[in-house]
């Protein structure tokens, strides 16, 4: 949802949350993530965050406040090409300034863990921000590692799923890297792997699978080394 601020006339955009006890931890995990490390450029600037009361027996509301990126997500840029790629030029930009926001992110041992096109926006002067950080983890200083299975099934990453399926597995922020190939492959091919297969059918073949490649050999080498280098 977008908003005004009455005062000073700046575009905002909303998201809307019911604040129940099942997602409360997740809400003000965001909040928290959102507050310490928004000052980057490649994140979105959080400005506030309020709580919108409804009536007896009905959720109450959150309404999270942020910056406005007017040019939508990657995933929507995707789509406007109608089933074409982005140039490799643009593929090369987005996945430098999504590197950027990680390197900070991961600096501050903190795993993104939902990296994909949709959760990569665009403001109107093109600058790159990460969003959606309902599903980071605060990595412990010591152990860094962590072993709870969330996140996009098509984005992402081998051992992450492996955590479904074995409790002592464990994964840290090279997860990340895995979910930004899989968004580059998303920019270069229109999709992401598997993506015409039921998501419990591809999170089967993931972890299975060899690390998928560019199908076309249209690509630089520079831009599938980078693709061997992160999958």
């Amino acid at each position: 949802m977008q908003g005004r601020h009455t005062k000073t006339g700046q575009l905002a955009a909303i998201k809307v949350m019911d604040v129940t006890e099942e997602e409360e931890q997740e809400i003000k995990l965001e909040i928290n993530v959102l507050k310490k490390y928004s000052n980057h450029r490649n994140i979105a600037t959080y400005y506030g965050a309020f709580i919108k009361k409804s009536p007896a027996g009905k959720d109450d509301q959150l309404w999270l406040v942020m910056e406005y990126c007017g040019a939508g997500s990657v995933t929507d840029l995707v789509k406007s090409t109608k089933g074409q790629s982005l140039k490799e030029e643009w593929i090369a930009y987005i996945c430098r300034e999504i590197l950027r926001g990680l390197s900070y992110l991961h600096t501050n041992k903190v795993i993104h863990r939902d990296i994909k096109g949709q959760n990569v926006l665009l403001t109107d002067n093109a600058e790159v921000k990460l969003v959606d950080f309902g599903v980071s983890a605060q990595l412990d200083r010591t152990i860094g590692r962590r072993n709870t299975f969330i996140g996009t099934p098509y984005w992402m990453a081998p051992e992450v799923i492996a955590c479904d399926e074995n409790p002592d597995a464990t994964y840290d922020n090279r997860s990340d890297l895995w979910s930004l190939g899989i968004t580059a492959l998303e920019m270069a091919e229109s999709q992401p792997p598997l993506c015409d297969l039921h998501p419990m059918r591809a999170l089967f073949l993931i972890p299975r699978n060899s690390p998928p490649r560019l199908k076309s050999r249209k690509w630089s080498k520079k831009f599938q080394g980078f693709i061997d280098t992160v999958l």
